[in-house]
């Protein structure tokens, strides 16, 4: 496909979700006043139109494995995170409203973080550290108890294709406070939907649902190290020529002679 179409499509794929991004925050406005699970699932209808609009416009396809993993309790998922797909399309389809644990600073996006803020999110400060922490604990309990899911991305930040960031503990932090299973979920986004990228590519996201880790006996470092081996692990089966390449390269760099600088 040429690049001057992708760039048509992306364009008009852009243009659709801003319109519809304004429209639906008005939505969502006028929705305040209904029951929770009402107005999520009015607000999450945004995302189940964006997720097939994409398929649609863009050819972003995308298959599920290991729906069977995710278990009818509360649980904390814990995803490679690549790009903005995920994030739209994970809030419309797991089972059970989430909550994403994010910096506050998106609650001041027009529209999108106004509609963001009428849902029972977590927005932390991260400039206060420790406090920031104690916050997120005391709201997922809440949150976990009242019968929602947590969703976190523990590298912090997307990674582009074929990359991975330093995992952070924050994730399973929560889940040993809160004596909460931990789910894995790897997925391949980024292939479709380039990080900072504009054009979208058409092509088929596999999101990998593995089995639920418990925290039981475990501290924060060896939880989140099962969670890091089984993700990056999972990614070389679902995106394999792009890690064999990397894995390649990095074989290669660190195999080639350094200069005698003597």
């Amino acid at each position: 496909m040429s690049r001057i179409i992708l760039f048509l499509r992306s364009l008009l794929f852009v243009s659709i979700m801003i319109v519809v991004t304004i429209v639906w925050a008005c939505v969502c406005f006028l929705a305040a006043p209904l029951p929770y699970n009402k107005r999520y699932y009015v607000t999450s209808r945004w995302n189940v139109f964006i997720i097939w609009l994409a398929k649609t416009l863009c050819g972003i396809r995308y298959q599920i494995k290991g729906w069977e993993n995710l278990p009818d309790a509360p649980v904390i998922l814990l995803c490679k995170h690549q790009s903005a797909w995920e994030t739209i399309f994970l809030l419309c389809k797991m089972p059970r409203p989430l909550v994403f644990v994010f910096k506050k600073e998106l609650i001041y996006v027009p529209f999108f973080g106004w509609a963001l803020g009428l849902l029972r999110m977590i927005p932390i400060d991260r400039s206060k550290g420790k406090d920031a922490f104690a916050h997120m604990v005391v709201q997922g309990r809440k949150r976990l108890a009242s019968g929602q899911w947590i969703i976190m991305f523990p590298e912090g930040t997307r990674i582009p294709v074929g990359e991975k960031g330093k995992y952070k503990g924050g994730g399973t932090r929560l889940a040993i406070e809160t004596d909460t299973v931990v789910v894995p979920i790897a997925q391949n986004s980024g292939e479709c939907w380039p990080k900072n990228s504009f054009i979208k590519r058409p092509g088929l996201v596999t999101v990998s649902i593995g089995k639920p880790i418990s925290p039981e006996g475990l501290t924060q470092t060896e939880l989140m190290k099962k969670v890091e081996k089984w993700i990056e692990s999972e990614m070389r089966v679902i995106s394999p020529s792009v890690y064999r390449a990397n894995d390649l390269s990095t074989k290669s760099t660190m195999a080639r002679p350094t200069k005698d600088t003597k």
